[in-house]
């Protein structure tokens, strides 16, 4: 299925944004037949990748060069996050390691399922693609990295981002 054809597959009339990939996605994960595999994580996360990089490349192509990769979180953690889900990363923290949490209490996927337990295990879907995201919006900014995405409480969400030193 391609980005720009709803999970019923007819076109979209509209070029596709992020924002509205998003609903495309949620419905694409409830219908796949790939979901008990573990495949469907992986391809939406390598989706979520690509569609990082492309709009890292567009977001910052009139911007100045970022100074360290603190800086270039903080980006993701502001601007970033905003254009894409229209609000900011409710927490940013590191070690100064290499290791960053991203903290949303209110993920924008999430808030649709219900609060109870037996959704909790089915959140990991809804993640994968945004794991790939900040994966490929890091990438394109010169940043290898892991994005992992944990739920303890829906619909709030973490994204530990671990930065790989070259």
């Amino acid at each position: 299925m391609c980005a720009c054809h709803s999970a019923h597959g007819e076109v979209r009339e509209q070029p596709p944004g992020v924002i509205s990939l998003v609903p495309a996605w949620v419905l694409w994960i409830k219908s796949s037949g790939l979901v008990e595999n573990g495949r469907c994580i992986t391809k939406l996360e390598n989706m979520g990748f690509r569609v990082g990089q492309g709009l890292i490349e567009r977001f910052t192509k009139d911007t100045a060069r970022f100074k360290d990769e603190l800086d270039i979180m903080k980006f993701i953690c502001k601007d970033f996050w905003t254009t894409v889900f229209k609000k900011q990363i409710d927490n940013l923290r590191t070690n100064h390691q290499g290791i960053y949490v991203l903290q949303d209490n209110k993920f924008r996927l999430l808030t649709q399922l219900s609060a109870g337990k037996q959704y909790l295990e089915h959140a990991s879907k809804y993640l994968a693609f945004t794991c790939g995201l900040i994966r490929g919006g890091l990438s394109n900014l010169g940043i290898k990295s892991i994005v992992t995405a944990e739920v303890s409480s829906m619909p709030a969400c973490k994204f530990q981002v671990m930065i790989q030193k070259l």
